[in-house]
């Protein structure tokens, strides 16, 4: 059986070898399987491209995806996604902190007859920062994303080919995969892996690619809207009240002032809601936009070891 192993590689120079070398030693020792890999540089500025020729020239089962900028790590998961043609797909990171030597459990795992699995990890090496911003990943994708009760996501997965063929029919230049897959199959499992340290550099994972994250989830639900509604009529109903009360109070003592400090709180506090929930929608307008415009999801520059009808 054919195992596809994508891994979106940026500034990878000196581990994407050591990954897949250790992954070969684990298919090494999983009889009945073999691998090809798919690795696809997102535009990185060192040295990892010519890295990827280097593996392509030595393993046939190598392909090697070239980007033509930085599209991001999920639309550079598509882009493997479409060039890969095992019978499991498996995604991965190139930093040796989803290690090759889990490899074993999301297969077995997968062989019980679920369409994908999710790696997780109990215990992470993450540093405290990203740490916060997981969960608050985490926060948001359980709050705003509808997906199986009790799943939970992350970088480190697997998945039959079959989700892998709907995957790639999404052609949406803003995406998120894992919310693909939720409405791709509930067929989904959880297994336990080891996190490792992370080879090399740092994450690129910060409170900005957060804020990416929040305005990507737009994409696949009308949440924020629906919440715009609802304090929009709270809030109407809340200043009639308060009219009403305002003016009961006046008829019964005319001596009460009004009251210059309170009102501009209120108009600073409302307006801003207000302004908040019009950022909202022109964000729902924007992503309208773009994908009307055919705004690609990847370019791709070069292709190793891929035929012309791949």
């Amino acid at each position: 059986m054919l195992i596809s192993i994508v891994i979106p590689c940026y500034h990878s120079a000196q581990t994407i070898e050591k990954v897949v070398d250790l992954t070969l030693e684990e298919f090494d020792r999983l009889p009945g399987y073999e691998c090809e890999f798919v690795l696809v540089n997102d535009f990185s500025k060192d040295a990892t491209f010519e890295k990827i020729r280097t593996l392509s020239e030595k393993y046939d089962f190598v392909k090697g995806v070239d980007l033509s900028r930085n599209f991001g790590q999920h639309n550079a998961i598509m882009a493997g996604l479409r060039y890969a043609s095992g019978d499991y797909i498996i995604g991965m990171d190139d930093d040796l902190q989803t290690h090759p030597s889990q490899i074993h459990k999301l297969l077995s795992k997968i062989e019980e007859g679920y369409d994908l699995v999710f790696g997780v990890f109990r215990q992470t090496k993450f540093k405290w920062l990203k740490r916060l911003t997981s969960k608050m990943a985490s926060f948001l994708m359980w709050h705003m994303i509808s997906r199986p009760k009790g799943i939970e996501a992350s970088n480190y997965w697997i998945c039959r080919k079959f989700v892998r063929d709907e995957l790639i029919k999404y052609n949406s230049y803003n995406l998120y995969l894992q919310v693909l897959f939720y409405q791709t199959s509930h067929h989904i499992a959880n297994v336990e892996l080891e996190h490792f340290n992370r080879e090399e550099g740092t994450s690129n994972y910060n409170f900005r690619k957060l804020v990416g994250l929040f305005l990507t989830c737009l994409n696949y639900t009308v949440i924020p809207l629906r919440i715009s509604t609802v304090l929009g009529s709270l809030f109407a109903c809340g200043g009639f009240v308060g009219a009403i009360i305002t003016f009961v109070r006046k008829l019964l003592d005319s001596s009460i002032a009004v009251g210059w400090s309170s009102l501009m709180c209120a108009m600073f506090f409302f307006f801003g809601i207000v302004l908040l929930m019009l950022g909202i929608i022109g964000e729902y307008i924007g992503k309208i936009i773009l994908n009307i415009s055919g705004t690609p999801q990847y370019v791709v520059r070069e292709t190793l070891n891929i035929k012309k009808d791949e």
